[in-house]
């Protein structure tokens, strides 16, 4: 299913400050939220999309990325972000987002979202990867080793020992959240923090799993498989959602930040979404013409140089360079001519060369366009 436009979907200009996202999240969370449209999916899907884009538009770093690269610059090409492969509950949702709402992001009609308690989150992960233009015109899928923190098998990520049970935290009664009412001269003020005892989850742990000592994540290693769209760039960053490092006691997984770096190709150079390739011809084939093979991502292909073909030109190949990343058209393969000059002759082709010079067409002779030029030149330093 393609994917709408992150500003179109919270209805702001592309120009919106951080005031302006957040104002327009939190009325369409209001307008779509699960508790004012109990059993409509169609809200909730849009629920969910609302908080993708603000996700993305709040965050200076990943907006960039977004408005360069579209949405392969902020999620690998797949899914709705976070909120769409499973990886993120409503409730995970609301824990992210609580301070658009003010509080503890209670709900509309209960629900059971109205706790306030935190929700661990897992830090993200950088990895470089090497693509050459092949795989940058084709798109690719990369199976990359990654060492993180993943879920303690042991205790399945809870961080508790097999038979143990939580226990509600005494402190905050298993709010989360420790509330202080304080005498001000403006009158009594009142403020929430995270309980210091539970550190906001509610609970606590009566046996803690000897394995990861109540943590619920341990060091190791995991295969990803990451799709990456065909047109990525040199420093251009993805984002696989909830690939990154697990969450203490089942939290909210980070992300994977997939970095391309791009090869240097022997022949090729890239510009952009062109590809440029230096041809460099004899002399003979420049003056007589001939069918060349030039290289290009997919393979060579034959074009044919029109004799007297002039050093500088520019053949240009439709199509041949790399597809946009964003989906709009393809690049062009530009071949600029070289004409290759022998530094050393033998005595017979010295005297063949000497022969030809004698010859009138072998002396420039600019075009009339070409000498006015020159003539205007010489005047303008005159």
């Amino acid at each position: 299913m393609s994917k709408r436009d992150y500003y179109e979907v919270l209805g702001i200009s592309k120009s919106a400050s951080k005031e302006e996202i957040k104002k327009a999240y939190r009325q369409m969370a209001i307008k779509h939220h699960p508790d004012k449209n109990p059993g409509d999916k169609t809200a909730e899907d849009k629920f969910k999309e609302a908080a993708e884009a603000y996700e993305v538009l709040s965050d200076d770093n990943k907006r960039a990325r977004f408005d360069q690269y579209g949405h392969a610059g902020v999620n690998g090409g797949g899914g709705y972000g976070q909120y769409s492969g499973g990886g993120m509950t409503m409730d995970d949702i609301f824990s992210q987002f609580g301070d658009i709402f003010g509080g503890h992001f209670g709900g509309f009609g209960g629900g059971g979202r109205s706790s306030g308690r935190r929700v661990n989150k897992g830090s993200d992960l950088r990895v470089k990867v090497k693509l050459n233009l092949q795989e940058i015109a084709n798109g690719v899928e990369k199976k990359l080793k990654v060492n993180k923190y993943v879920n303690c098998k042991e205790c399945s990520g809870t961080g508790a020992a097999h038979g143990s049970a939580y226990s509600t935290c005494s402190t905050c009664r298993g709010s989360g959240y420790v509330t202080r009412i304080a005498n001000t001269l403006l009158g009594q003020m009142q403020t929430s923090s995270p309980c210091p005892t539970c550190q906001g989850e509610g609970k606590i742990i009566a046996n803690k799993c000897t394995s990861c000592s109540g943590e619920g994540v341990i060091n190791d290693s995991d295969v990803i498989s990451v799709r990456i769209p065909a047109g990525v760039g040199e420093g251009m960053q993805l984002s696989v959602s909830g690939k990154g490092n697990a969450a203490r006691r089942g939290g909210v997984n980070g992300d994977l930040l997939v970095i391309i770096e791009e090869e240097r190709h022997p022949e090729l150079i890239r510009d952009g979404n062109d590809i440029i390739y230096n041809l460099y011809l004899s002399f003979t084939d420049a003056t007589l013409g001939a069918p060349i093979e030039v290289p290009t991502v997919e393979g060579k292909v034959k074009i044919k140089i029109d004799a007297g073909t002039q050093p500088g030109k520019i053949l240009r190949l439709k199509g041949k360079g790399l597809p946009d990343v964003n989906g709009y058209g393809r690049g062009d393969l530009l071949v600029t001519i070289n004409v290759w000059v022998p530094k050393t002759l033998s005595k017979d082709e010295k005297a063949i060369i000497e022969k030809l010079a004698k010859s009138q067409n072998f002396v420039p002779n600019p075009d009339s366009s070409e000498r006015n030029f020159f003539e205007r030149m010489r005047s303008f330093f005159e």
